[in-house]
């Protein structure tokens, strides 16, 4: 089966995808791919100006339908940062309808023709994307993703989610990213169904655009939440998906009761797509993400990499293992293999007898060893988030003397005082939990996709 093999199936003359700049036809928009694949053949990978909307989808899918992997290019991307993965790349063409190409030889995107030859489908273990992503060190690295990871990927969600044509997928996430580019853009292309991008992912483009499934990420379902007549106006869709970060308990429970619905939640990362989820047709529950997608494996090891027991508990290092895994990072032109067999996702996690997993964090940031405990920030996180006054919190742990790290909290708040936070918390989880200090912003520094910038925070 074709990649995108409801795209190539493009006979359909009605509207497939939807942008606040134009409609495309599924016949308009496989002639405008195939039209760009035309002028990549021969390429060995490729770049794209991954700004949102249809112009991005399109070139994603041109590069796709030629076999040449593509880089997108976040539009907000620092001089260094885009210089740098345009050289570690080694991109040798750039998609864009800009006149400035950073020496690139440039293909338009924006054009007249449309092609009616389609290029054979590549072998499944090509490159199909390399999504660069941010360490805790060094410069981006370029994840390669292949043709058969992406599939697998895809077709497992579609399984989980009950994804069919007959869907319509709304969202308005980055279009460099898993989130809205693998799952936001390629899955309608290879699953079918019609995708409206929304360019902004405010509650007025998601409550002003019917779907049966909304694509978004904690902030942006925070902001939904806090907007009750938009929310409601979610209540006739049968999918709310949140990733790429914790969802607060308190946005899980304002969006059960506004729009009838719990949203679903899910677990992955660049290198591993996604990997767990909870079901459709399933329970969803708040501060959990759900069950290992078919054709996945998942396990908690301790430092040595013994394993852990899945007792609901015990908060262990995860490991993932399946098809939808990487190949590897992209070093001087050739993929540098990352391994075999089961993969160090960095994150910690705690997965109960009946196979729910609870992801704590990053191992470097989220698990707090102080005074001889191993301590989740989540769970320290979610029960600030019960205060009424509290909006926002993010939990780390700082060095500490006497206590090896302090749990010190940064919270976005109404006027409350750091004695009655640190109170509220111990009147609600063991007290070897409760923060020892509370810093009060005026607002967390988080990334494009919402997730915290805890080492902004430690660093100031």
């Amino acid at each position: 089966m074709p990649l995108l093999s409801a795209l190539v199936a493009g006979d359909d003359l009605s509207s497939a995808l939807v942008t606040p700049e134009r409609t495309c036809s599924r016949h308009d928009l496989l002639g405008w791919a195939a039209s760009i694949a035309g002028d990549l053949a021969g390429a060995p990978i490729v770049a794209v100006e991954a700004a949102p909307g249809a112009a991005t989808i399109a070139s994603v899918a041109g590069a796709l339908l030629a076999g040449v992997p593509i880089v997108p290019i976040p539009p907000d991307a620092g001089v260094l940062e885009r210089e740098h993965m345009l050289t570690d790349s080694g991109a040798a063409l750039l998609l864009t309808d800009a006149p400035d190409a950073d020496g690139l030889p440039v293909v338009p995107i924006t054009r007249a023709g449309r092609a009616t030859t389609i290029p054979a489908e590549p072998p499944g273990d090509a490159p199909a994307l390399v999504l660069y992503t941010s360490g805790t060190t060094g410069a981006p690295k370029g994840v390669v993703i292949s043709r058969a990871a992406i599939a697998a990927d895809l077709d497992a969600l579609a399984s989980a989610w009950q994804w069919t044509p007959a869907d319509t997928l709304v969202h308005g996430l980055p279009l460099y990213h898993v989130h809205g580019l693998v799952l936001g853009a390629l899955g309608p292309l290879r699953l079918g169904g019609r995708l409206t991008h929304t360019g902004r992912p405010t509650p007025e483009a998601y409550a002003g655009n019917a779907g049966t499934m909304y694509f978004g990420v904690p902030t942006v379902w925070s902001r939904i939440a806090a907007r009750p007549a938009e929310a409601r106006r979610l209540a006739g869709a049968r999918l709310l998906v949140s990733g790429s970060a914790p969802l607060p308990a308190p946005v899980f429970q304002d969006l059960r009761e506004l729009t009838g619905q719990a949203p679903v939640e899910r677990y992955g990362m660049t290198e591993t797509l996604i990997t767990i989820s909870a079901r459709s047709d399933g329970e969803r529950r708040a501060g959990q993400v759900g069950l290992p997608l078919a054709g996945i494996a998942s396990r908690i090891v301790d430092e040595s990499g013994a394993g852990l027991p899945a007792d609901g508990a015990t908060i262990g290092h995860l490991q993932i293992q399946g098809p939808t895994l990487f190949d590897g990072y992209l070093r001087g032109g050739a993929v540098e293999s990352w391994g075999e067999g089961w993969y160090p996702t960095g994150d910690v996690a705690t997965i109960g007898p009946d196979g729910w997993h609870r992801i704590v964090g990053r191992a470097s940031t989220d698990l707090i060893k102080t005074g001889g405990y191993r301590v989740g920030a989540g769970e320290v996180e979610d029960a600030l988030l019960l205060h009424p006054a509290v909006r926002e919190a993010a939990v780390l742990g700082l060095p500490d003397a006497d206590l090896g790290e302090r749990i010190t909290a940064f919270v976005v708040a109404d006027p409350v005082s750091e004695t009655e936070l640190i109170a509220f918390v111990a009147e609600r989880l063991a007290a070897h939990k409760r923060p020892r200090a509370v810093r009060l912003l005026d607002a967390l520094p988080r990334n494009a996709m919402g997730k915290v910038q805890k080492a902004r925070l430690r660093d100031a």
